[in-house]
């Protein structure tokens, strides 16, 4: 029997679809290298999103799928990882030291967008990425209390802030410069540029993500963000209550309209487990996101249940993912995490700091 080539290995390869990146590897542009020796395929992977807690389930996954190829009697699979930074707004200049922006927005508010979105950075970090939060809602900052982080941050230039540290996220927050108990009666600009400040000031160290919680709405915030703030992609959180959807909707909509890919829809509170009996009641109506989903032609990363645990561990400072790593929730939250990196790993690279400037001097 002839040994099996180098394509035909490929080929057999490409009968694997990804589940995060829905579709094949190499469609996908993941496959780097395929190498046959006799009867054994060597074969270098390289993800564009973080993928610890995937590893051997997809590593396993191409072995039975290679192994299938006649003449194939050994795979050998090389996984690794690189997270680039993705194409944002025309003419937005980035952020130092950030590959890329994910905004967490939702129409209305008390839909649990601000945990959602903790969990979903401590979800990034936990499958090996370099994982930052910023919490955008000037009137209402609730980051500090979600990951336990009181103080102030330090300034070594007397003009840009370190990021406070916790649970191994970066952080920032008009929350640490404040006390708690005083109002932020600031107008629109004010509040804008505050925002801007936050972005740019903060000495951000290599982050991969800059997870951002928006306030919720369409205002000014949002539309400093959209105009000012280079962001690859934003997730919309709703639960499945029609007045929810109405307001998520016009999220979508506003993203759409300023050219920021929607990489999701995460449906939030979408049952609830009564934590003494264990019945089980859609307390907030049914099958909303996957309604919005499909009528929008966006992706519906998952849903979360109306758990009393997840609003007391963020309450306490220690979120989900970081309270209870092996639970059921933290697992959620991580597969809807894995399915937003899959899906910017899939829009267009930026770039703009791979070509030289060109500068004319008149001597």
């Amino acid at each position: 029997m002839a040994n099996a080539t180098s394509e035909q290995v490929k080929e057999q390869l490409k009968t694997f679809i990804d589940p995060y990146l829905e579709k094949d590897l190499d469609s996908a542009r993941c496959v780097k290298n395929v190498v046959v020796d006799g009867n054994k395929a060597t074969i270098d992977i390289e993800l564009g999103f973080p993928h610890q807690g995937y590893e051997e389930e997809l590593k396993k996954a191409i072995k039975e799928t290679v192994a299938k190829t006649d003449g194939i009697d050994e795979v050998e699979v090389n996984l690794s990882s690189r997270i680039v930074t993705h194409a944002v707004q025309k003419g937005v200049k980035p952020i130092a030291g950030v590959k890329n922006i994910i905004a967490v927005a939702s129409g209305k508010g008390g839909v649990g967008k601000s945990t959602t979105t903790v969990n979903l950075a401590l979800a990034l970090a936990a499958e090996g990425a370099r994982v930052a939060v910023l919490d955008a809602d000037i009137y209402g900052p609730s980051i500090p209390r979600m990951l336990g982080i009181s103080g102030k941050p330090e300034s070594e230039d007397g003009e840009s802030l370190n990021p406070m540290v916790n649970h191994n996220l970066q952080a920032m927050s008009i929350g640490f410069l404040v006390d708690d108990d005083s109002p932020m009666i600031w107008r629109g600009p004010m509040v804008t540029q505050a925002l801007e400040q936050l972005f740019k000031d903060t000495r951000w160290d290599d982050v991969d993500y800059l997870v951002v919680d928006l306030p919720p709405g369409t205002g000014d915030v949002q539309l400093t963000l959209a105009q000012k703030i280079p962001v690859s992609g934003a997730v919309i959180v709703t639960t499945p209550q029609d007045i929810a959807l109405l307001d998520a909707r016009k999220g979508l909509k506003m993203f759409d309209k300023v050219n920021v890919p929607v990489l999701g829809v995460i449906e939030n509170m979408s049952i609830h487990i009564c934590s003494k009996c264990g019945h089980e009641e859609r307390v907030f109506g049914e099958g909303g996101g996957k309604r919005m989903s499909d009528e929008e032609h966006v992706t519906l990363l998952g849903d979360l249940p109306l758990d009393m645990s997840i609003r007391e561990l963020a309450d306490n400072g220690k979120p989900t993912v970081i309270a209870e790593p092996d639970g059921r929730i933290t697992q959620m939250y991580i597969e809807m995490a894995r399915k937003i990196a899959a899906k910017l790993a899939l829009k267009v690279q930026d770039f703009s700091n791979k070509f030289p400037s060109i500068v004319i001097k008149n001597d």
